[in-house]
């Protein structure tokens, strides 16, 4: 299928978790996909993996909190495929600590990456479609943690959170332009490549008095994988999203539907 043929889509924060089979799902629905990441080596491999399955791809290294990054990306894009039509914001700074524990400048950090970020690369890309007159798709990562009150993560909550009216704001700003901005909102994720594993695993390993039993209390009874991912933001970057704005997809297995006396799988 291509869904996306002719669309030139950017990624950040390709690992090779949910951002690099992200880029994956776009590219095998015929868009062109910049992978972005703060480490070289993670964002070329991204764009190898799509070229070698037969996409078109191409790779920048830089920082997110960077505005000249952003700029160097979107200008990297446009110079080798003429437009952007896709942004998914997907970069993050993952770093499991909660208030009584969490560093300022830490929690700082944190914030300026997923929403200084989120900004940043929204500012970038939104600039570079109305100038080509573009009525693109940006698409920025949320998380159930975004919707409900994690303890022990403070700062990750408090960022995803914040990207839930930072997109609908951006959505009715660039509503004149055509450009769309939606929200897509993932979960506790089991991970499709043995690289990402430590992630996961740092999840479940949270603090003792904060574990978290997501296996056991989610509805559909597994964790979702990055795969399971790919069709709902392939909806949001197509055509066949073209009236819908300012909102956000859910793929979570039913956690935040779940009523929260209720134990799905009792032990």
């Amino acid at each position: 299928m291509n869904r996306l043929q002719g669309k030139v889509a950017i990624v950040t924060g390709t690992s090779p978790n949910i951002g690099g089979t992200l880029a994956r799902g776009l590219a095998a629905q015929g868009a062109r996909v910049l992978c972005t990441d703060l480490t070289a080596e993670v964002a070329e491999g991204c764009a190898a993996e799509i070229v070698a399955a037969g996409g078109d791809a191409a790779a920048i290294a830089g920082d997110v909190t960077d505005p000249d990054h952003a700029d160097a990306a979107v200008a990297a894009a446009v110079e080798r495929w003429g437009k952007v039509d896709i942004l998914v914001g997907n970069a993050v700074f993952f770093h499991q600590q909660g208030l009584l524990t969490m560093g300022y400048a830490d929690f700082r950090r944190q914030l300026d990456v997923i929403l200084g970020g989120s900004f940043l690369f929204t500012r970038a890309v939104a600039k570079s479609m109305i100038e080509t007159k573009t009525a693109g798709s940006i698409i920025l990562v949320l998380s159930t943690a975004a919707w409900q009150g994690q303890p022990g993560n403070i700062g990750y909550s408090t960022g995803k959170s914040g990207l839930i009216n930072f997109t609908r704001s951006a959505a009715m700003e660039l509503a004149p332009h055509g450009i769309r901005v939606n929200g897509f909102t993932p979960t506790a994720t089991a991970p499709n490549h043995p690289a990402a594993r430590a992630q996961l695993d740092e999840l479940l390993g949270a603090p003792g008095e904060y574990r978290m039993d997501f296996t056991g209390q989610l509805p559909l009874s597994r964790l979702p994988t990055p795969d399971d991912y790919v069709g709902a933001v392939v909806y949001l970057a197509s055509d066949e999203s073209s009236m819908v704005t300012g909102t956000n997809i859910t793929v979570d297995g039913g956690a935040t539907a779940k009523y929260w006396p209720w134990t799905p799988h009792p032990i």
